[in-house]
C-alpha cells in the first residue's frame, strides 16, 4: 500500500504510536553495531532512534512514499534515504550489519520477497528484524477504531488478515524467506490521549486503510462511526495499551 499523504499527517495518525515503539523494537532486535538499514522508514520514527545510537553515517533508509522520503531526508541530515519498496532496494549485497522493518511487513506487496531482500543487503551473521501491530488480536492502537467499524459493517476490511498481524506469523514469514535462528515475541507501548477529539481527528486525514475507510464514508456514516468509537473508549483522558508482534533472526 502506498502512503501518498503528507508526513505531518502520518505523524499525527501513527507517529504518536510508532515513536515510542521504535526504541523498544530496536532493543528487541539486539543490534550491536552499524551500519543499519531502516526498511519502509516512513517519515523516520525508527530512523531517529538509529541515528541516536549509531550516528547518521551508520544509518540508511528506504521507503516507497515520496513525501515520506523527503521528510526523512530533511529530518535526518547525513542519512542516505532512498525512494524504493522493500522488495527492490538499491543497496549492495551484505552492505548492512542489520536490516529492520518497523510496521512495514503487513504493507509489503510480497512480504516474503521483502524479507528476503532484507537478508540480501545484510551481511552473513547480521540481524534481520520486523514488527507489526497485533491487528488480528485487537491490541493494535487502531483496535477500538476497527471494532467500531466492524459493529457498523461486519464486512469491513479491518487489516486483521494482513501479513504478520497475528501471533507467530512473522516468524513463519522469516522462515519462508530463509532467515535463521528466528525468535519472536511481543512489544507493548502505552499512549495517553487527553481528549476523544485528539484521538479521533487523525483518522480523518486519509492515512492508511483506516483513513481511507473514513474518507469513503458519507457524513452520516462518519458521524455514526465517530459516535460508536466514543462509546467504546473510556472517558478522557484515557490510555491506549498497544501490542506489536515482533521477530528477529540471523542471515
Amino acid at each position: 500500500m502506498s502512503f501518498a499523504v503528507a508526513a505531518e499527517a502520518y505523524d499525527r495518525f501513527m507517529g504518536r504510536y510508532s515513536t515510542p515503539l521504535a526504541p523498544r523494537f530496536l532493543d528487541f532486535a539486539k543490534v550491536g553495531s552499524g551500519p543499519v538499514l531502516d526498511v519502509g522508514c516512513g517519515p523516520g520514527a525508527l530512523t531517529s532512534v538509529l541515528v541516536e545510537r549509531f550516528g547518521a553515517d551508520g544509518v540508511a533508509a528506504a521507503d516507497p512514499s515520496e513525501p515520506f522520503v523527503a521528510a526523512a531526508r530533511e529530518r535526518h541530515p547525513g542519512v542516505r534515504v532512498e525512494l524504493a519498496p522493500a522488495e527492490a532496494m538499491p543497496f549492495e549485497d551484505g552492505q548492512f550489519a542489520a536490516s529492520l522493518a518497523q510496521l512495514v511487513v503487513h504493507f509489503m506487496s510480497d512480504p516474503v520477497a521483502g524479507i528476503r531482500e532484507m537478508t540480501r543487503v545484510t551481511r552473513e551473521g547480521g540481524v534481520v528484524a520486523a514488527c507489526v501491530w497485533d491487528l488480528a488480536g485487537g491490541r493494535a492502537p487502531l483496535g477500538p477504531f476497527w471494532k467500531a467499524a466492524r459493529q457498523l459493517d461486519p464486512d469491513v476490511d479491518d487489516e486483521s488478515r494482513l501479513a504478520g498481524a497475528r501471533e507467530g506469523h512473522l516468524a513463519e514469514l522469516f522462515d519462508a524467506a530463509g532467515v535463521r535462528e528466528i525468535a519472536d515475541g511481543a512489544i507493548s507501548v502505552s499512549i495517553e490521549h487527553a481528549t476523544f477529539d485528539e484521538w479521533w481527528e487523525p483518522y480523518t486525514l486519509g492515512v492508511g486503510p483506516a483513513g481511507t475507510h473514513v474518507a469513503h464514508l458519507d457524513e452520516q456514516q462518519r458521524a455514526a462511526l465517530r459516535d460508536r468509537c466514543r462509546d467504546l473508549l473510556p472517558d478522557a483522558p484515557f490510555t491506549i495499551e498497544a501490542r506489536a508482534w515482533a521477530a528477529r533472526g540471523v542471515v
